[in-house]
């Protein structure tokens, strides 16, 4: 057994966790990095956040990195956002024993769930930990923070952010949960951050196969955090990970945010797809073609491929493509049903980020790649932004699938 599984064998892991030990012995490396996150021994020298009686203490200053915040108090942590998936990774942390503020837009909601521990309109059955409390004072949610996550939608992150940036204090590191690409500046959350808050934080991208509600109801859940600050990413990892909530690390942000806004689209075709009751043959095919697209963009942008086939790509997709509680697969499925996209948007309560995705992608697409033909590089993307534009009807996009020329499976490549 080599040294790496002999490790993480010597550990016995609860019912509970197995899930979680599995998904981490199947991605063991040679590298430190890969087995970080299982139990380190007590005379094991780990640099990583220590649980105390009041919250987190800070790792000693001399393995601080040099954006990292020069931490005395006991670590606490802000959510910008109180959707569904917000309130699930405040609930991550808040079950870490970790003071944990919501910042919401309403005083109503935030007194319920103050008062009640649940918030009244998202996942209202679920009970928050008593830790968590909410608040629409921006100075009082922020002023304090050792950490923020980020949970606002793409297309409102700008906005959102040029109400709160004067109230974010200085270094504090930003952990974005927002999948996506901007319409208007055809930009991934990586470049909305550093353009409303400046370069000189220290950014982290969370991402993986990740329902809010699952989160909550403590079901195992496995994501990656993508930093250019690895030293961020592990502080983020062990603020985070539990039992039933793995936390892999990575450098490869642009890997990370191609996979996270590329499923969403992958899941409306998806969605479709079964709309028109194509069969399993039809979708599985059809989700294989977009992770090959979702690859051929992501290496074109930088993307290590390791990552596409990872948490953040397949692993997600596979997620929100087959997942019953998908809010983009159940957009397709409606568009597949004949429903038009006005009147679905309508009926929703919360975003389908892949709606406004598909049409930034193929416009990012055709700005950035160069190259002859880029419908039929990336067919499916092409396809769906061009039904959700009402150029065509899912049926006809669909079928102009099946009637592709024959050619290599993957004719970019040339082996």
């Amino acid at each position: 057994m080599g040294e790496a599984a002999s490790f993480a064998f010597r550990y016995r892991p609860s019912v509970r966790g197995l899930f979680v030990r599995l998904v981490l012995l199947s991605n063991i490396r040679s590298s430190a990095e890969a087995f970080s996150f299982l139990p380190t021994p007590s005379n094991a020298i780990r640099p990583s956040l220590s649980p105390i009686k009041n919250g987190l203490s800070s790792r000693p200053s001399s393995s601080r990195s040099a954006s990292r915040l020069d931490m005395k108090d006991p670590v606490r942590v802000t959510v910008m956002g109180g959707g569904n998936f917000g309130l699930a990774l405040a609930s991550v942390v808040a079950k870490k024993g970790v003071p944990t503020t919501l910042l919401v837009r309403s005083d109503d909601v935030a007194t319920d769930i103050n008062e009640n521990h649940c918030h009244p309109r998202y996942m209202s059955d679920i009970k928050l930990p008593r830790t968590v409390r909410a608040t629409t004072n921006k100075t009082t949610a922020l002023s304090d923070a050792t950490y923020i996550i980020h949970a606002v939608p793409v297309q409102y992150t700008r906005s959102f952010l040029e109400t709160v940036k004067d109230d974010i204090p200085a270094n504090v590191p930003i952990l974005s949960a927002s999948k996506g690409i901007e319409t208007s500046s055809l930009g991934f959350m990586a470049d909305i951050l550093k353009e409303c808050l400046g370069e000189d934080r220290s950014y982290a991208f969370l991402s993986g196969p990740s329902f809010a509600r699952e989160i909550c109801e403590g079901v195992a859940t496995a994501v990656v955090i993508a930093s250019e600050d690895l030293m961020l990413a592990d502080d983020l990892a062990d603020l985070m990970a539990g039992e039933d909530f793995a936390v892999f690390t990575s450098r490869d942000v642009i890997g990370v945010e191609v996979g996270g806004a590329v499923k969403n689209v992958i899941a409306i075709a998806a969605g479709m797809c079964e709309g028109l009751g194509l069969g399993t043959n039809a979708l599985s095919g059809l989700v294989t073609r977009g992770c090959g697209e979702m690859r051929r963009l992501g290496i074109y942008l930088g993307a290590r491929p390791s990552t596409i086939s990872g948490l953040s790509g397949v692993g997600d997709t596979f997620g929100t493509c087959f997942g019953p509680l998908s809010r983009n697969r159940r957009f397709g499925y409606r568009l597949g049903k004949g429903e038009t996209p006005e009147e679905i948007r309508a009926s929703m309560t919360e975003v389908a980020e892949g709606v406004d995705t598909s049409i930034a992608l193929v416009k990012m697409i055709k700005q950035k790649c160069k190259g002859y033909r880029l419908d039929l590089k990336y067919p499916i993307l092409f396809g769906v932004a061009d039904i959700i534009e009402g150029n065509m009807k899912p049926l006809e996009g669909l079928q102009g699938l099946m009637n592709f020329p024959t050619r290599m499976e993957n004719y970019d490549e040339r082996f």
